[in-house]
């Protein structure tokens, strides 16, 4: 009984064993059929297409800019002392509506933050106050001095005429007397043109002294005047109707509560035309030769990946620029929509093939497909165990086209065979043309 329990289980164990290796044969056998398949590539004839691709981003071809406070002009970059104290100096938004919001001309957009000024406005007004009282203190201290020295004028004038009397009476005495009376007279005199000629100057000082003070007290009202009027603008209203869209600054983060805004560049938001759409994208420097403004674009929304949108290359950047992680200089492109969709909203993601090339009904094979040897003429790979010289024209990202070697629906190797060497060479009789289509190329 022992020996055919043991019996049992050997052949248990050798039929596992023989099932598994089958299993893995049949496997291997499906895995391979499988791996033949994806070997090949057909042939195809078809209409060809040449395209630059890339994401892009909605945004209005017009639209009106919600600005912060702007100070009266000439008033932005005052230093120094006194009144000319003021200095533009950054904003901050102390509240937005949200993005989206549809408003009405006059509604309520933001509010800005205005404690800086509000001291600054508290300080004017407290340099104009004193301003004020210098001015008065001036006025009254010239109408005292003036008073006082025309007083002297005509006390010396009696002077004058009670030396006149004296030398008339004095006609009938000694010479000595009547020349002592003369001088008396004549030094009276010269004491009173002196005191005309100190009252004019004077009053040529207080009239200049006023007017410069004069002048304090006006700069001091029109900054005052300034600051009063540029306060009110903290309060943003909306320009005109329209959808609130949040300003967006290079690095494409947007304008918010508690961002801040330079004096240079004061818009908050803006209110966009949406019966004009753009998409903004950017070509790298490799591809942007190819781009030409009133290139056919084909365009799609992201949101709304059943609808298709065509537009055309509307302006093409002159200089590159830097964008993060990019390694590369690319080139802003934008791209007028010829749709206008009432779902299409700015900083929408759009996905653009801009057009360069079609060419129609030509054989093309995947770009992977085409080989050289060592003279750098291409061939390719058939599944007759053929090594087909080929004549190949313009590509795109993944296809090259065939103008010569090939015949649609061939079957061309993906990846080159295990033993290349048993395929026979065939189109020996297209190299010259290869080589004269090089020699073109190059000159």
């Amino acid at each position: 009984m022992l020996k055919r329990n043991k019996l049992l289980k050997r052949i248990t164990i050798t039929a596992g064993i023989v099932f598994a290796i089958v299993a893995l044969i049949a496997f291997n056998r499906i895995t391979s059929t499988r791996g033949k398949v994806i070997l090949y590539a057909e042939a195809n004839e078809d209409d060809f297409e040449i395209s630059v691709s890339n994401s892009g981003e909605l945004t209005a071809e017009r639209s009106i800019e919600i600005k912060g406070p702007q100070m009266a002009q000439g008033r932005r970059n005052m230093g120094g002392g006194g009144h000319n104290n003021m200095r533009m100096m950054e904003l901050k938004i102390q509240d937005i509506v949200p993005e989206g919001t549809m408003v009405k001309e006059g509604d309520y957009i933001a509010q800005m933050d205005r404690t800086q000024y509000d001291n600054t406005l508290k300080d004017e007004r407290e340099k104009l106050q004193k301003e004020q009282e210098t001015l008065e203190m001036k006025l009254l201290d010239s109408a005292v001095v003036l008073t006082n020295l025309r007083d002297d004028i005509k006390n010396q004038t009696y002077a004058v005429e009670e030396a006149a009397i004296t030398l008339e009476q004095s006609k009938f005495e000694p010479p000595a007397t009547i020349r002592k009376s003369q001088i008396d007279l004549d030094k009276q005199r010269r004491t009173l043109e002196q005191k005309i000629k100190a009252y004019s100057l004077r009053v040529a000082q207080s009239i200049a002294d006023i007017e410069h003070q004069k002048l304090h007290v006006s700069m001091g009202t029109t900054t005052v005047g300034d600051l009063e009027d540029f306060l009110s603008q903290f309060t943003v209203k909306a320009p005109s109707n329209g959808m609130v869209i949040y300003k967006k600054e290079r690095n494409s983060t947007k304008r918010k509560a508690g961002s801040n805004i330079n004096p240079w560049d004061l818009t908050i938001a803006t209110l966009p035309d949406l019966s004009s759409m753009l998409s903004r994208m950017y070509v790298n420097e490799i591809e942007i030769a190819r781009v030409k403004k009133g290139q056919k674009v084909q365009i799609e929304v992201d949101a709304f990946p059943d609808k298709k949108f065509s537009g055309e290359i509307f302006t093409i950047a002159n200089i590159g620029e830097q964008l993060p992680n990019s390694d590369t200089k690319m080139f802003e492109v934008l791209i007028r929509v010829d749709e206008s969709d009432p779902a299409l909203r700015p900083s929408m993601t759009t996905s653009n093939k801009i057009v360069i090339s079609t060419f129609r009904d030509v054989i093309s094979i995947p770009s992977e497909c085409v080989n050289a040897g060592p003279d750098s003429i291409p061939f390719v790979y058939l599944k007759n165990h053929t090594r087909q010289i080929v004549v190949l024209g313009r590509s795109n990202e993944k296809h090259v086209i065939v103008e010569k070697g090939l015949k649609p629906g061939a079957q061309v190797y993906i990846i080159p065979p295990d033993e290349p060497e048993k395929f026979k060479l065939a189109g020996e009789e297209l190299i010259p043309e290869i080589r004269q289509k090089v020699l073109s190329l190059n000159n």
